[in-house]
């Protein structure tokens, strides 16, 4: 094919925007809290209304771009994150923010399937490297997202965290106009909304969303006084959806595939818990270095590169591990290393010199950079050739579950206020999370890796 590298510069350009705007905001929390009179709890809903947005746009969207035209679908997205970006900075309350957000999130969520699908269609001869090019730059994005959101914050304000959006937009924009080949296309049914409706689930679709922000808003009431009834409306919501994806003839998610493929389950339950670990650590450690250890916007962001940095340099020395040992080895050390820093930060209080900070932080860094290829490769192990692009779709979702949560987690621990007590009980509750870790590490198959038939 034609302008390889030019295509894969123009999907990374747009991959990128979702990990960049999802690691942006972490140390802009604090900011957020002072502009608009918030507490941390209601402040998270920048964090988790993004996830939850994206855990269920990543797969729907897979399947739009299919029915539409991947580069249709592409440009659509780059249009959705740039409005988003161009109008957040005017949010007239914290609200319309959030709503902003979401604009964002859908938008951004487009831009991973639609991207994957093209390379998948157009890149036959080293499609391995492409789609490690790729990795690059959303692995890339998340690792620097909090350094260059600090030197914003501190240089600007936070309206600049939305504004380094655009520049990124155009470019990609401009690039996927040219080198990303047209749609072919389609047959006029597949425009009827009859044919859409049953492709894409709508009824599994709403009961996912309505289970999941119902058990949310539940979860984050516990500050205050406990929503019952969000709680009540989440469970039967959940017990529907799982009834309609076993009856429906084009489930929205594959439950029966859980069912008949344990090893399957417990990767997308280990990757999920992860994400839980590790993203507790990546939104709760900048708002406490700043608000409790007194470090500026910057300086919190240089610090974050020890957390988040090193898992971009750690993860390709992983891969070389990975093919010689499979993904059991190595998930174990990252077991046992996220238990180590989380036991480690048990231990800080109000003079904690900074080396121990450093330190902690590098720890858990090396652990996430191991999970970045261990947890792909042990997918790619228990997923079943043909249904390979769906399973990569949930492995997505479950990352997403695992932000979710986490950011409910901060909302229950950190409350109104941040202290160092609380942020030790926050390292106490994921130290025993990291433990399980090891446990589910522990049951993946020895050896090499090996695809499942």
């Amino acid at each position: 094919m034609q302008r390889p590298v030019w295509l894969l510069l123009a999907i990374a350009l747009g991959v990128l925007l979702n990990p960049l705007n999802s690691s942006l905001i972490s140390v802009a929390i604090a900011r957020f809290q002072d502009v608009f009179g918030l507490s941390f709890a209601a402040v998270s809903w920048l964090i988790s209304s993004y996830y939850l947005a994206s855990a269920i746009a990543q797969p729907v969207m897979g399947k739009v771009a299919d029915l539409f035209g991947h580069k249709r679908l592409f440009l659509i997205g780059l249009g959705l994150v740039a409005l988003s970006s161009v109008i957040a900075p005017f949010s007239p309350s914290f609200a319309w923010l959030v709503v902003f957000r979401l604009i964002q999130a859908v938008g951004s969520s487009v831009l991973y399937p639609a991207g994957m699908a093209i390379v998948r269609h157009r890149v036959s001869d080293g499609q391995a490297k492409a789609l490690a090019f790729l990795a690059v730059f959303s692995s890339g994005a998340a690792a620097f997202g909090p350094t260059i959101g600090g030197v914003l914050l501190h240089s600007f304000d936070w309206p600049a965290i939305f504004i380094i959006n655009l520049p990124i937009i155009a470019a990609g924009f401009c690039l996927a106009l040219w080198a990303l080949p047209r749609d072919p296309r389609r047959p006029s049914q597949a425009a009827d909304v009859r044919s859409l409706l049953t492709a894409l689930d709508f009824p599994g679709i709403l009961l996912f969303a309505l289970s999941i922000v119902g058990i949310l808003m539940f979860l984050l009431s516990f500050e205050q006084e406990v929503n019952v009834y969000a709680g009540v409306v989440g469970v039967l919501a959940l017990a529907g959806f799982v009834w309609r994806e076993l009856h429906a003839d084009s489930p929205f998610i594959r439950i029966r595939m859980f069912a008949r493929n344990h090893l399957f389950l417990w990767v997308h339950i280990q990757f999920a818990v992860v994400n839980v670990i590790f993203y507790s650590f990546f939104f709760g450690m900048p708002t406490y270095l700043q608000e409790v250890r007194g470090f500026d916007a910057q300086q919190t962001g240089l610090l974050m590169l020890c957390l988040a940095g090193v898992s971009v340099l750690v993860a390709p020395l992983t891969g070389a591990w990975v093919d010689r040992s499979g993904s059991r080895p190595g998930l174990l050390l990252s077991g046992g290393l996220m238990t180590l820093g989380a036991l480690g930060m048990t231990t800080f209080h109000q003079a904690s010199p900074l080396a121990l900070l450093i330190a902690v932080l590098l720890v858990l860094g090396v652990s996430n950079g191991l999970n970045n290829v261990g947890m792909q490769a042990a997918l790619f192990a228990s997923a079943p050739k043909e249904i390979i692009g769906a399973a990569s779709g949930l492995f997505m979702t479950a990352r997403y579950m695992g932000t979710i949560i986490s950011s409910v987690l901060l909302g229950m621990v950190f409350g109104s206020s941040l202290t160092t007590g609380r942020l030790r009980i926050l390292a106490g509750i994921l130290a025993v999370f990291a433990a399980s870790v090891i446990w589910m590490s522990w049951r993946l198959p020895k050896g090499r890796p090996q695809q499942a038939d």
